[in-house]
């Protein structure tokens, strides 16, 4: 790209948005098709989109910009404090074309602006590249979605930026299930040098531990209706990991497919009544050695007394690969004899009585145990896990506790 640049763009290209970003606004690699940007109010979602958008016309790329409405479209992605204007430099700057309803940059790269209110004003434009924002908030975000990604068929590497503050919706919860998929988590603490002095200290005093702090600040994924768990619930459950257990065990549960699917891996443990998870090992994309060698360093890891696998995706398979990886303790098969749900109801049970406590941040297997029981389809791998592990350890016959009846 730096050989196409004027020295005039040259000096633009040094002043990009790349050389003030914090970490969690770095694309997480660079072969990505589709990137994911879930973040809290005032976390720099906006800001990431219109840099990233700016850069993408600094090479000249035909971009789409689509918003909830017009309104928003013109009033935040383009106009607002850390929209494109403000993003390209003086030499820069992008006219509005109000008709047209596009930008143009001095190069001649355009930006043609779709409201998400109308689907098939998608039909028929083609671009190189797209920034979606707040997909959540779109009346119909999987349609759209669809649409747009139809019109991305321009160029040899056409990609997608989307940028949301979550809501517990189907749409993107199938969107965090894509294969492929990178994915930026930004929490509104991560770009609390940019806002207000007492901003968030304020917020988290009103709001500290609810399911709207937990969305709206921490950019969590929380529970729809139906969930077994809750944000606040899940906030209150963290803690330190204690000097010592009783036992520890992995539990592995194993993709339906070869390749592609994600292999749940969570690892617990117990001292007398409660019990404290200990890390989400989970894995995408590896063969059946791969997440089984996972597991099995894991388990060395931590010193697990058992590795628990469920055995209704090819049980033979899954004990034969996780004997073959060497494992440093037994492997216990289990099999699920009722839906997900029943399963996890009295796992969810010991979190309402305070006795799990987890050790560390699990982001993304909080959000899964919070989509349990709320109707979505894809298969809550680390939520599986985390029930079997909790299962053996709390409710079966290991984590029953010898007790002394008084007649």
């Amino acid at each position: 790209m730096l050989a196409r640049l004027t020295p005039g763009d040259l000096e633009v290209f040094h002043r990009n948005w790349r050389r003030s970003a914090n970490p969690a606004q770095h694309e997480p690699r660079p072969d990505w098709s589709t990137w994911l940007a879930l973040g809290g109010r005032g976390s720099g979602k906006t800001w990431l989109g219109a840099g990233w958008a700016v850069e993408q016309a600094l090479d000249g790329r035909r971009i789409a910009l689509v918003g909830t409405s017009f309104d928003q479209i013109r009033e935040v992605m383009i106009e607002g404090p850390s929209g494109i204007r403000m993003q390209s430099p003086a030499n820069f700057r992008p006219r509005f074309e109000k008709v047209r309803r596009r930008i143009v940059w001095p190069n001649q790269a355009e930006a043609y602006c779709f409201s998400a209110e109308n689907p098939d004003s998608l039909r028929g434009p083609q671009f190189e590249v797209a920034w979606a924002d707040e997909f959540c908030a779109w009346p119909r975000p999987d349609e759209t979605l669809a649409m747009l990604r139809f019109g991305l068929r321009l160029g040899e590497d056409p990609r997608l930026l989307v940028s949301t503050t979550p809501r517990p919706i189907a749409a993107l919860r199938s969107l965090l299930k894509e294969p492929g998929l990178v994915e930026s988590r930004l929490p509104t603490v991560t770009n609390a040098h940019n806002l207000s002095p007492g901003f968030l200290t304020h917020l988290r005093g009103l709001y500290g531990g609810t399911r709207l702090a937990a969305q709206e600040l921490d950019g969590q994924v929380v529970e729809g209706e139906g969930a077994l768990w809750r944000a606040e619930d899940l906030a209150r459950c963290r803690g330190a990991r204690p000097p010592r257990l009783d036992r520890v065990v992995v539990a592995v549960d194993p993709p339906a497919t070869a390749g592609g699917d994600a292999c749940g891996i969570v690892a617990a443990g117990r001292l007398g009544d409660r019990a404290f998870v200990l890390a989400d090992g989970t894995v995408q994309g590896l063969t059946p050695r791969g997440w089984a060698l996972q597991a099995v360093d894991l388990a060395r890891a931590l010193g697990a007394s058992a590795i628990v696998a469920e055995g209704n995706q090819g049980g033979d398979m899954v004990r034969s690969v996780l004997a073959g990886a060497d494992p440093p303790c037994p492997v216990r098969m289990v099999h699920a004899r009722y839906s997900k749900r029943a399963r996890a109801e009295p796992v969810a049970a010991l979190y309402e009585q305070g006795r799990v406590i987890h050790c560390g941040a699990f982001p993304a297997l909080e959000e899964e145990l919070m989509a349990l029981g709320c109707g979505v389809r894809e298969s809550p791998d680390r939520a599986d896990a985390l029930v079997w592990a909790l299962t053996d350890l709390m409710l079966g016959r290991a984590g029953r506790e010898p007790r002394v009846r008084v007649l």
